[in-house]
């Protein structure tokens, strides 16, 4: 049941000759279902606002949350919606913060009113899309910051350590993603270019598991830091690990690969001595 325009222009003036009253329950109601997550002045704050924006709203014409009337009262929904997910509210508790409106109303309506009932019904259904946009912001919101979370694991879980002048290292840990593998190449290249470095470790012990598809990735990476002048020795070369290599098939070509981190290290070391001699 949509909303008529004069219902609208009605329910506007109620929420604003009943405000004080209106945003009092409401305030309550919100505060018992938040069990003082939030301050109650944070919370009086927030309803006292969200009751503007839906007088605003009804008062413009809005019969949809979708009309152009109602932008600032979306705009305020969003910020409620994004700043709930952000503080680790759930979607459903920033939700039943909206439905708490329609309590607060019933409150100050005169029951016996056959019209009143009406126009509460419609506004429900305003009401009920109000909290299923926030619902909606809420869901992009948490995609957003798990996606950013994830590209900081990501970039947690690749580091480039400088082991000895001239000789960096990249100790992997987990599975080789193509993802990841791009981060690792691109970490490795950027500290080959600001250390200089002509020797690249790249420690495979913590890797589970080496595929084909594991296997293209570091491959990929050592051809790459060839391109800036590095050669790359493999370490970690486990004994189960290398009978995967040979059953797969795998070839290293001229690759240098060492059985632990420390071998390689003895091997860069000796490289680099024989450069400089």
């Amino acid at each position: 049941m949509a909303l008529e325009p004069d219902e609208a222009s009605r329910l506007a003036a109620l929420l604003e000759d009943k405000q004080e009253e209106l945003v009092g329950a409401w305030t309550d109601r919100v505060a018992q279902s938040l069990r003082g997550r939030l301050s109650r002045a944070e919370l009086q704050r927030q309803t006292t606002e969200l009751r503007k924006g839906f007088q605003s709203a009804l008062a413009g014409g809005a019969t949809d949350l979708t009309q152009e009337a109602a932008a600032e009262l979306r705009a305020q929904l969003s910020d409620l919606s994004t700043g709930r997910a952000r503080q680790g509210f759930s979607a459903t508790e920033t939700a039943v913060s909206l439905f708490a409106l329609k309590e607060a109303l019933l409150g100050v309506l005169d029951g016996g009113d056959a019209g009143n009932l009406r126009e509460y019904v419609a506004f429900s259904e305003f009401v009920d899309a109000a909290a299923l946009f926030t619902f909606d912001t809420y869901v992009h919101v948490r995609e957003s910051l798990i996606a950013d979370q994830a590209e900081q694991l990501l970039e947690l879980s690749t580091p480039v350590v400088k082991l000895w002048d001239g000789v960096v290292a990249v100790p992997l840990v987990g599975t080789l993603d193509s993802a990841r593998a791009q981060v690792v190449m691109e970490r490795l290249l950027q500290t080959l270019v600001d250390t200089g470095s002509p020797y690249a470790i790249i420690d495979i012990t913590g890797v589970p598991a080496v595929d084909t598809q594991v296997a293209q990735h570091i491959l990929k990476t050592v051809v790459a830091a060839r391109l800036m002048g590095a050669d790359c020795i493999i370490s970690g070369i486990r004994p189960q690990i290398a009978q995967t290599i040979v059953a797969l098939g795998i070839e290293f070509g001229d690759i240098a690969t060492k059985a632990s981190l420390a071998d390689a290290l003895r091997y860069a070391l000796n490289k680099t001595r024989t450069r400089e001699s």
